[in-house]
């Protein structure tokens, strides 16, 4: 189905809910009545609040999302047109695109701005489902200070269609009480130039190979069928030189360079000695396994770093780049292509990604998409944001480090942070995105679940599949 062809289903969809309200004299019951209905306006600037869809606060900060709207809101006080409100959609990614694209396809849901993972951009563009920016937006200078590799993200075929709200990148956590105990010393722990192969040495030297899910490994990070596997297979693909697709998203891998790309990946989990429970291990799986001490390296997203200030002491974690490639994450805000509240929903947008609101991202354990913000004299949080993210008696989170830890560390790991992001990688860039992932997960956990993985047949199979995702077959 062409662009053209799905926004002509959408506008004929909603004329026939619109004529059937008509015909039963219930339009208030069909727009939603009340505080979601529409009035009359010029276009782009009907009443109403300004509807922001998410995905659900991960990082535990009282969400600094939420204290952005409001923030807003009260800067707004006096226009009620201005207001906004924000709905977090509930589970994991994949299942958040799913409502979005239902949403979005069937008119169904009168949401103004949608905050979009980083790969849903190009599927979303390409569906004509948001809006791309004025030229006279997209092209302001302000955008300069946005971290190029993350405000690539927002562009598909020319055009900007969003701005990078808040941006992500693996990190390695790591146990430096355990090493120090095994006689690692600290120049031999992790820094910004470390290798694969010295963790492999690490782990060697701590004598690990687990076989229960309680016996301590080397590390662990995100298996399970999901999207955190399909993070680490290209993080293992980056290294070995595997790009699966060109810049337009077209398919440009082999089955040769897939296998390449498979025994990088079945190399970090062999001599890596995972955790024997990483096959089912997401996010907070993978955590909690690093927090217990059932795995002295992890690989994790930012916002681990508050998170283990609350279940770890000082001493017991550090962080540092990951080896080899980093996979870029992150959301981006994007208007609806319905919106009725355009113009409003831009500015919106402009003031949740200022310098301003992005160091209350950093703040409250997110990483910021703006280079700015990791400078040595960046714009502080919004006061009032910086107070709602403050726990009872202790300081602002942007002021201080996660407990325990010490301002000189939570300054390391700002700078360490902003240039993990200046060099990672991006997943691939297409409209299939959604079956891709799946494909690759499919192929991938078999393959690592198998007793005596075949890597070639693996990447012959896999080679087939990916060129009919990459084709939209």
């Amino acid at each position: 189905m062409t662009h053209a062809d799905r926004r002509t289903g959408r506008r004929r969809a909603r004329a026939a809910v619109a004529l059937g309200c008509l015909l039963a004299l219930v339009s208030a019951a069909c727009t939603g009545g009340g505080e979601g209905s529409e009035k009359s306006g010029e276009k782009g600037t009907a009443t109403g609040p300004i509807v922001v869809a998410s995905g659900l606060d991960v990082t535990g900060s009282g969400s600094v999302r939420q204290q952005l709207i409001q923030e807003w809101n009260r800067r707004h006080a006096g226009s009620k047109d201005r207001q906004a409100k924000l709905v977090e959609l509930p589970g994991a990614a994949d299942q958040q695109r799913s409502q979005l694209l239902g949403a979005l396809q069937s008119g169904s849901a009168r949401y103004d701005v949608v905050n979009l993972d980083i790969t849903w951009i190009p599927e979303f563009a390409e569906a004509g489902l948001i809006s791309p920016l004025p030229v006279a937006e997209s092209g302001a200078d302000d955008d300069a200070d946005f971290i190029r590799q993350v405000h690539a993200t927002t562009v598909w075929k020319g055009r900007t269609y969003a701005r990078p709200f808040n941006t992500d990148v693996g990190l390695l956590y790591y146990r430096p009480d355990l090493l120090t105990a095994a006689d690692i010393e600290p120049d031999k722990q992790p820094n910004a130039n470390w290798t694969w192969d010295q963790l492999y040495s690490s782990v060697r030297t701590l004598g690990l190979n687990p076989v229960r899910p309680h016996e301590r490994a080397g590390w662990t990070t995100q298996l399970k069928q999901y999207e955190g596997l399909t993070v680490n297979t290209v993080e293992a693909f980056a290294d070995a030189g595997v790009h699966l697709t060109d810049s337009e998203g077209r398919y440009s891998s082999s089955p040769g360079e897939l296998k390449k790309g498979l025994d990088s990946l079945l190399d970090r989990v062999g001599r890596g000695r995972v955790q024997p429970a990483v096959l089912t291990s997401d996010e907070t799986a993978s955590l909690t396994d690093f927090a217990e001490g059932r795995a002295v390296f992890l690989r994790h997203w930012p916002y681990a770093y508050g998170a283990l200030g609350n279940l770890m002491k000082a001493e017991q974690y550090a962080v540092n780049r990951l080896p080899g490639k980093a996979v870029l994450g992150g959301q981006n805000l994007a208007v609806t292509a319905d919106s009725p509240r355009a113009e409003n929903a831009r500015a919106l947008i402009t003031f949740l990604t200022s310098r301003e609101s992005e160091r209350c991202l950093l703040d409250a354990g997110f990483a910021a998409t703006r280079a700015s913000v990791y400078g040595s004299v960046p714009k502080p949080c919004w006061p009032r944001v910086a107070a709602a993210l403050r726990p009872a008696g202790d300081s602002p989170k942007g002021e201080g480090p996660p407990k325990g830890q010490g301002t000189e560390a939570r300054n390391a790991y700002i700078r360490l942070l902003g240039a993990a992001l200046t060099e990672a990688v991006q997943r691939p860039r297409t409209p299939y995105y959604g079956a891709f992932t799946q494909v690759l997960q499919s192929h991938v956990h078999a393959l690592l679940a198998a007793e005596r993985p075949d890597t070639a047949a693996a990447a012959d199979h896999l080679d087939h599949a990916l060129r009919d995702v990459f084709a939209g077959r």
